[in-house]
């Protein structure tokens, strides 16, 4: 039996989500709350999520990139997330770690919106957004004429693509500079794995300004 461990907001949670909800592969999920902190600290004491344990194998494995790698080994679907040629593979995990570098970039601003304003740090969240519009280029470019971030189908890059633009748009807006990007972001958005993530979770974005 699959546990995840994670957020419904949190933009790595989704990232792991939408893996596990394309290849319908059957998981409890456990939502980090007052309720269950304790126990998941026990579990994890770095206090990074999402964590997925597996009863079966008895196993915890944690950080995102590594958890999808997990599920693609042991519990493949329809969908195989890392390519078997190597060199596309090698592509596939580069981009992912860009894409990621996004994720955790716009993660600054969105928890600045969240601060008091006499806590805010106004020159971190400038410096923030020139760090984004530098990967939105290499994003455009990367995209060029394709469907996917890489090669010609979905890929761990996707997974990491679909949250990490969904949130950093909203916050660093594109305003009609990156056109490839706001394409491939629509293709995104109606992914039914990644759709179901974003709607399970809407009802806690009045939480978080900037969701």
């Amino acid at each position: 039996m699959l546990t995840l461990y994670g957020h419904p907001i949190s933009s790595y949670t989704w990232k792991v989500l939408t893996a596990l909800y394309e290849n319908a592969t059957p998981f409890e999920f456990i939502t980090i709350d007052q309720n269950t902190y304790a126990d998941f600290i026990a579990k994890w004491p770095m206090g990074k999520f999402p964590i997925l344990l597996d009863s079966d194998r008895n196993t915890m494995t944690s950080e995102t990139s590594v958890i999808i790698e997990y599920l693609d080994l042991h519990y493949p679907g329809r969908t195989r997330f890392i390519p078997e040629n190597i060199d596309a593979a090698l592509e596939t995990r580069r981009w992912d770690r860009v894409l990621d570098h996004l994720n955790t970039t716009m993660s600054k601003i969105v928890v600045d919106n969240i601060r008091p304003t006499d806590q805010r740090d106004p020159y971190g969240v400038e410096e923030a957004k020139r760090i984004i519009a530098g990967i939105y280029t290499v994003i455009e470019t990367q995209l060029g004429d394709r469907a996917f971030i890489v090669g010609d189908r979905l890929t761990l890059a996707d997974c990491s693509a679909a949250p990490a633009l969904w949130y950093a748009t909203r916050n660093a807006p594109l305003d009609g500079k990156y056109p490839r990007i706001g394409a491939y972001l629509e293709r995104l958005k109606a992914w039914p794995a990644f759709a179901r993530a974003v709607e399970e979770s809407a009802p806690l974005f009045h939480m978080y300004p900037g969701a």
